[in-house]
């Protein structure tokens, strides 16, 4: 395959994806996982409005103290609000960042996959599979960390790769910074690391520890303490997270998990992180695998090692990950499309008529399956919470005083809401505010209170902290409080 075949390729890539995507970059957020969505765009804003410290990101669930949480590092939350400083506070700068570093994950894949498999055409194959996997497709114009981290990581893997070829310091060098920020900016990502290191310990165990193998082991073993010193002096702070507990606090029972792993498999997999269109080529890459006996490359055992980490973390995390959280997922994509890549290329090459006939009509319809199967995500008639916050969005915002300290809710996500309204302070859920708890976010700040529960405003013991209502919009309620001590 010629480069000005591959570029085209790309390019069409590109404008297949921006085509698909044209009406979205307009759109809020809402959709599957808008809470994620807005406690990062948030987090965005705070650092364009209030401080640039990327030590210091902030909630804006945070009552009267200055909002500080620290979980991932945040670095995509940190460059996006630098080009805020030079555009603006305009959430298509944040589509357009994630849009690209999406673009930049498609052509790490195409670089991973040719680095292991030295074949321009089946990496090409590979990055256009991956480019439409539906999962990938909706999130890559979504504010989400794990896209930023994702990309980081699949360039430190490709990276690698081009080292274990080259053997050139720099290449090293610069795998591993990304491996870091990577796992800095998404912890499930660490687990890439496996690869190098199960390297060098297959290296040592070979020749024995010399002073070249130490030397070049540096760069590795120094890109690891960012994201060890980041995570153990934060997750402290995550109280309650299931993440961290993962499957040694199990609140579910047995049946449960294994329906977690039953619908992942059997509908997540092939129809969210694949695409249906490129089930069969994930299927024939097993069957290549063993066919052409490529079990025997000196690589396979640093991608089988990974992969079983990769499967390690899901098994820890499947009750965290449940059902709905795919973007966990994500530490799959390298592994899942080096399978697709590898099938898809050998069913074009196949005898029989049938199978190649059938692997380009795959291909040329995974676009389509794709946008069939997402097109409906990013719907403003069902955005995934109160639709009236979306309609009256700016009414809302404009209700009160701008820096006006505020309560909202119902909100089980604690995020959504003060995206909405554009306001700070307290968040409640599921009609959870007494008397005491309004009287002290009074007596702290709280000015007014943004509500569509009719259970606080019909509270008699609520209603004497209620002076009057400032506006109604839909469902919502905007009250000024009062302080009754």
């Amino acid at each position: 395959m010629s480069k000005t075949t591959r570029l085209l390729i790309f390019i069409s890539i590109a404008g297949i994806s921006l085509v698909m995507h044209f009406h979205d970059f307009s759109k809020d957020l809402m959709s599957l996982h808008v809470w994620r969505q807005t406690q990062t765009q948030s987090t965005i804003i705070n650092f364009y409005e209030e401080d640039m410290n990327i030590l210091d990101p902030r909630r804006n669930d945070r009552g009267n103290t200055d909002g500080i949480f620290r979980m991932e590092f945040p670095l995509m939350q940190w460059l996006v609000a630098c080009t805020f400083k030079i555009f603006g506070n305009h959430l298509i700068i944040s589509r357009i960042f994630m849009f690209i570093t999406g673009l930049l994950s498609v052509l790490g894949i195409y670089k991973l996959l040719n680095a292991l498999f030295r074949n321009p055409a089946l990496s090409v194959i590979g990055a256009w599979a991956f480019s439409f996997s539906p999962s990938f497709y909706y999130y890559s114009v979504n504010p989400m960390p794990d896209n930023f981290a994702l990309c980081c990581s699949i360039w430190g893997l490709a990276l690698f790769f081009i080292w274990y070829n080259d053997k050139r310091i720099v290449t090293l060098a610069l795998s591993c910074l990304l491996l870091s920020l990577g796992a800095l900016c998404k912890l499930p990502f660490i687990v890439y690391f496996i690869v190098p290191f199960l390297y060098f310990a297959l290296l040592i165990r070979e020749q024995g520890l010399n002073g070249k193998t130490l030397l070049q082991a540096i760069p590795l073993l120094c890109s690891l303490l960012p994201p060890l010193a980041w995570y153990l002096s934060v997750i402290p702070q995550w109280h309650g997270n299931p993440v961290v507990r993962g499957m040694f606090v199990n609140e579910g029972s047995l049946l449960t998990t294994l329906d977690y792993y039953q619908h992942n498999l059997v509908s997540n997999l092939p129809e969210l992180l694949l695409n249906y269109g490129s089930l069969l080529f994930f299927i024939s890459g097993f069957y290549f695998l063993f066919k052409r006996r490529s079990y025997r490359d000196p690589k396979f055992p640093l991608i089988l090692g990974s992969g079983i980490a990769v499967l390690i973390y899901y098994f820890y995390e499947a009750d965290a990950i449940g059902k709905t959280h795919d973007y966990y997922l994500f530490p799959f994509y390298p592994f899942l499309f080096m399978l697709v890549a590898y099938g898809a290329f050998y069913l074009l090459r196949s005898k029989g008529v049938f199978f190649r006939y059938l692997a380009i009509l795959l291909i040329l319809l995974q676009p389509v399956t794709c946008y069939l199967r997402m097109q409906e995500e990013l719907n403003p008639e069902s955005p995934g919470f109160n639709k009236d916050l979306l309609i009256y969005r700016t009414e809302l915002r404009n209700a009160v005083p701008e820096h006006a300290l505020c309560i909202a809710g119902n909100d089980q996500s604690h995020f959504i809401w003060f995206y909405y309204i554009n306001k700070k302070g307290w968040g409640f859920e599921n009609d959870r505010l007494n008397a005491t708890e309004l009287a002290r976010m009074i007596s702290e700040g709280a000015k007014y209170i943004y509500t569509d529960s009719r259970a606080i405003d019909h509270d008699k013991r609520l209603i004497p902290f209620l002076d009057s209502l400032v506006l109604q919009k839909g469902s919502v309620m905007v009250y000024r409080l009062k302080n009754r001590s």
